[in-house]
């Protein structure tokens, strides 16, 4: 049975990954677009699958990571408000790391990413309508390295 109290965020290491960014610090995040080009991708609705568009930008995002060696991403998936807090969370763990599979076909060294999941917790948009579950349903990009 899901609780109905709040919790913390799912964390992965992702191997060999970074800590999870501090809330607080200043983050360099493709939602907000100073990510150095790096870029969100979206996905459907209960969705782990990376359509078409979420391909070009991880492709555009692969060459980004591997022609600048000193820089690290953490990728936090999210979902939109439905479901219950365990699921969600899991869905966008879920969604973290089947970004991180596609960055690694495209060559990507590991080392450079780790994921963490905020499930339905800090939506971009806390509207309940279906443009503003599309917009949360997402895997937003956190530069990690170099932080100057």
């Amino acid at each position: 049975m899901i609780s109905s109290c709040s919790q913390a965020p799912k964390k992965s290491d992702d191997s060999q990954g970074l800590n999870p960014v501090k809330e607080g610090t200043d983050r360099r995040s493709s939602d907000q677009g100073t990510a150095m080009g790096l870029q969100t991708v979206h996905f459907d609705f209960d969705s782990v699958n990376l359509n078409p568009d979420s391909l070009e930008i991880l492709k555009k995002n692969a060459e980004i990571l591997k022609s600048n060696d000193e820089i690290k991403v953490q990728i936090e998936g999210y979902c939109d408000s439905r479901g219950g807090i365990q699921y969600n969370l899991g869905l966008g763990d879920k969604r973290a790391k089947a970004v991180v599979t596609f960055l690694r076909k495209l060559g990507v060294n590991s080392s450079k990413l780790s994921t963490v999941s905020y499930g339905k917790e800090r939506p971009l948009d806390p509207s309940e309508t279906e443009e503003a579950f599309a917009k949360n349903r997402r895997a937003n990009f956190v530069v990690t390295a170099p932080l100057n």
